[in-house]
């Protein structure tokens, strides 16, 4: 019996470990300037700049494609970003390890890769 308690002690204990590392990890700040590259909906391709400044889950954003600048704000959930930039569908990004956002535009018809 102490054996079967012990045991759930030591899962339970590890799970709440796990539980504080992914959270901390999920809490890394986005903020800071990144390279763009993407595909727009007709397969053309672009590059530019992102500015991203994350204030504690809520985002502004601020790319560079060639003559165009383009402004928009979203949320944070972890790793996945919404960004509402005036089209008719927001940008949805997921942070990867590397820490490069890889996102949708355009009800995914669009793609968008994001390099710290």
């Amino acid at each position: 019996m102490t054996r079967s308690f012990t045991t759930r002690r030591a899962v339970l204990g590890g799970l709440l470990a796990a539980a504080a590392f992914a959270g901390a990890a999920a809490a890394q700040s986005i903020s800071g300037s990144y390279r763009a590259e993407g595909r727009n909906p007709d397969g053309s391709t672009y590059t530019g700049t992102v500015q991203i400044q994350d204030n504690g889950g809520a985002i502004e954003m601020n790319w560079q494609v060639g003559a165009q600048a383009y402004a928009g704000t979203g949320t944070r959930n972890g790793d996945v970003v919404w960004v509402d930039w005036g089209d008719t569908y927001p940008v949805v990004y997921v942070r990867m390890p590397s820490g490069e956002l890889h996102g949708t535009w355009s009800n995914g018809r669009a793609l968008e890769r994001l390099i710290p």
